[in-house]
């Protein structure tokens, strides 16, 4: 007795109507025109962004003014934030005015009476050589005297970086760069110190 094998039936083709597929094509292609368009604003923002960051040089800044007459705060100073241990400091360096030194609204020698602490905050521009070129303030907080002193340089230093990209190698190779994060550890519970146990004895 011979089997017959039995074949699975097959779904009829369906045939899409002309004005059906010509409608799917309209819609994939404005698909593809929306996903182009917003790749390129995509792009265009990505510009503006890094326009944006880019330094603005001293000769850049010329006479430029907004319609009130006032230059752009882009274009008036160069700011960076310097800190060490608790301690931050706002600096801005100034490349028109009197060149003054001013920290939280006195002279550098009022706040630091000392000349230790006026080598250490002025060591960028020394090590550049543009010690009588900008007018500087410094709004600075937390810490000690000497962590604020310190602060400053470290914010001298990445506004000088953002002034002239030239100087970011020798500053780096001083240090001047690099924050410093070394801090006081803290007392531990049972010890007199961070790490001093009290004094023992067997007998």
């Amino acid at each position: 007795m011979t089997t017959k094998e039995i074949k699975p039936k097959t779904a009829p083709k369906v045939r899409k109507a002309p004005a059906k597929v010509k409608k799917e094509a309209e819609i994939k292609g404005q698909e593809q025109k929306a996903m182009a368009e917003t790749e390129e604003t995509k792009k265009t923002a990505m510009g503006e962004k890094v326009s944006a960051v880019e330094p603005v040089s001293a000769e850049e800044t010329g006479d430029l003014a907004d319609e009130n007459g006032k230059t752009p705060k882009s274009n008036r100073y160069y700011e960076a934030v310097g800190r060490r241990k608790t301690a931050t400091a706002r600096v801005r360096l100034f490349t028109r005015g009197d060149k003054s030194f001013v920290i939280n609204d006195k002279p550098l020698e009022k706040y630091f009476p000392g000349a230790i602490f006026k080598s250490v905050i002025e060591a960028p521009l020394v090590k550049m050589n543009i010690v009588d070129r900008f007018k500087i303030t410094a709004v600075v907080k937390g810490g000690g005297i000497n962590a604020q002193a310190e602060a400053i340089r470290h914010g001298i230093a990445r506004a000088l970086v953002m002034f002239n990209l030239d100087f970011k190698k020798r500053l780096k190779k001083s240090g001047y760069l690099t924050r410093d994060s070394r801090m006081k550890e803290r007392k531990k519970p049972g010890l007199r110190k961070a790490r001093r146990a009290p004094q023992w004895a067997k007998r």
